[in-house]
């Protein structure tokens, strides 16, 4: 089919290898010519030479490009794929570091929160820049598929203010849903339904799935016909797992009666009850994985993957390529959209769209995570109607932080910002409104190199910031790395182990990443 697919912020290793895979296990698609994008010269360097070994060496006739340039990067593209991380992983510290002066302890700090909020500001620019190019140089109606995040914010932006339609990707769902067969597999052998020899498949299980990206909750849930949503808590409070290691998603489900897509540590730092309190921290999350609810375990594990990979890099050009096949495909939606769309094979997903009467007690327009269907005709999206009222209000909250923090960005609206960052649950549960006020602005000078949209306004910020050290008046900070960081391992400590460090370097999804050693 000849397609031109373009990735943007193709010197994430994880996500571009594992993408590219995937498209051409799909014989229709092996001819695609990829067009990789990064500002870093030399990650993108590294990631081309190792794409294009592994295109050699599997015989088939894709083409590798590269270049640093987005506007030629998107030009002709039938698809564009969005993985970028504005600003870095310096950037990203600053999402972690400073709020934790304010008491705010975040475990990934990307989708909202101070965190999430601020790499929203960073990101959104960037990726209506990337909609500016699609609608002047790509092929008409090019796909924007966006797995950066905030992942709802910057969905939100591209459709409405984009002018591109924007499909952003996520792997929760998935993750979520192997959960949820696993304990399923558990009670079923010791009830006698599963001999013991036999696994269960995450295809096995039906269920529907909806709320907004990282609060999508799992509403429908049958396996041979019978209904096991009310059986749910009962067998995660039973399993050997996840009765440690998802604490806060059981303890919603309890509360609830619904099973959350995301993980431990990232579903805490979404709403008011479970970081709180620095003291009560360490009894909702385990260490065992930084996804756990680790303090910056996110950042850790990238700060160590990319490490790793810049390290070991030489070494990976060594070795023998992968074979790439179906058996070796991901569970990332992005390739499945292309197949589908492309050849008319049906996919059935999860996916983040705009909010048009699907979920009808969440406001029309924002961006709503729900099951979707791709074939030739399209990606059309069912209609799920109302959410269950308590996932509805969770929910809600969220949606209108994601909406101030979105035109904030848009806009660079100083005052919408700092209203977004008190209206968030955990930040708002935590801090008092100065207390905000000055995190914001200290966030904003901090950032100030990756904020174009806020250009004028750093200089207003760092004045009040220095009338309110001059006059006494400046909050008092903590100092402190949180209720539960852990120490980002060195080369050297990682080289003890160097499965593992290649692990988490290749890893798209870093959620399974898992053991670190204490601080």
């Amino acid at each position: 089919m000849a397609l031109k697919i373009a990735m943007i912020g193709a010197g994430s290793i994880g996500f571009t290898r594992r993408l590219m895979h995937d498209i051409l296990t799909v014989p229709e698609l092996q001819d695609t010519t990829f067009t990789f994008m990064d500002i870093s010269e030399r990650n993108l360097g590294m990631v081309t030479q190792l794409a294009r070994r592994d295109v050699e060496f599997n015989k088939l006739p894709a083409k590798v490009e590269s270049t640093t340039s987005q506007r030629e990067a998107v030009t002709g593209a039938d698809y564009v794929i969005c993985m970028i991380r504005q600003g870095g992983l310096d950037a990203f510290a600053l999402d972690i570091d400073i709020p934790l002066k304010y008491s705010v302890d975040q475990c990934v700090g990307d989708t909202l929160c101070a965190g999430g909020i601020m790499y929203g500001q960073r990101t959104i620019p960037a990726l209506l820049n990337i909609c500016k190019d699609i609608r002047e140089v790509a092929q008409p109606d090019a796909l924007f598929l966006n797995y950066s995040n905030p992942m709802a914010m910057n969905t939100w932006a591209c459709n409405l203010y984009g002018g591109v339609k924007t499909i952003g990707l996520c792997h929760g769902v998935q993750g979520a849903h192997w959960q949820i067969a696993h304990v399923i597999e558990l009670w079923a052998k010791k009830e006698g339904l599963l001999a013991e020899d036999q696994s269960l498949h995450r295809k096995e299980v039906d269920v529907i799935c909806a709320g907004i990206n990282h609060q999508t909750w799992f509403v429908k849930v049958q396996w041979r016909g019978m209904d096991m949503l009310p059986r749910l808590l009962e067998l995660f409070e039973a399993h050997p797992e996840y009765q440690e290691t998802e604490k806060v998603r059981i303890d919603v489900l309890r509360r609830f009666g619904y099973y959350s897509t995301e993980s431990n540590g990232h579903f805490s730092e979404y709403v008011p009850w479970y970081r709180k309190r620095v003291d009560e921290i360490p009894q909702w999350i385990d260490l065992s994985s930084w996804i756990n609810g680790e303090t910056g375990g996110y950042l850790r594990v990238c700060t160590e993957g990319r490490n790793w990979f810049e390290t070991d890099f030489p070494n990976w050009m060594k070795e023998e390529p992968p074979t790439i096949g179906p058996e070796r495909r991901s569970e990332e939606h992005g390739s499945y959209i292309i197949e589908g769309l492309e050849t008319g094979r049906t996919y059935r997903g999860h996916f983040n769209v705009v909010n048009q009467g699907h979920i009808t007690n969440l406001p029309d327009g924002c961006v709503i995570e729900i099951p979707g269907y791709v074939d030739k005709n399209g990606i059309n999206m069912p209609v799920v109607g109302d959410l269950p009222m308590a996932c509805a209000a969770t929910c809600s909250a969220s949606v209108r932080v994601q909406q101030m923090s979105m035109e904030a960005a848009v806009h660079g609206d100083v005052t919408l910002l700092k209203q977004a960052m008190l209206h968030d649950p955990l930040a708002g549960a935590v801090c008092n409104p100065e207390e905000v006020w000055q995190m914001t602005d200290e966030m904003l000078v901090a950032q100030a190199q990756w904020l174009p949209n806020y250009a004028g306004e750093i200089d207003a910020a760092r004045a009040r910031l220095a009338a309110h050290e001059a006059n006494g008046t400046r909050v008092k900070l903590q100092n402190t790395r949180g209720a539960a960081r852990l120490q980002i391992k060195s080369v050297e400590e990682m080289a003890r182990d160097k499965a593992a460090a290649r692990a988490n370097a290749t890893a798209a999804d870093k959620g399974k990443m898992t053991k670190a050693s204490a601080h």
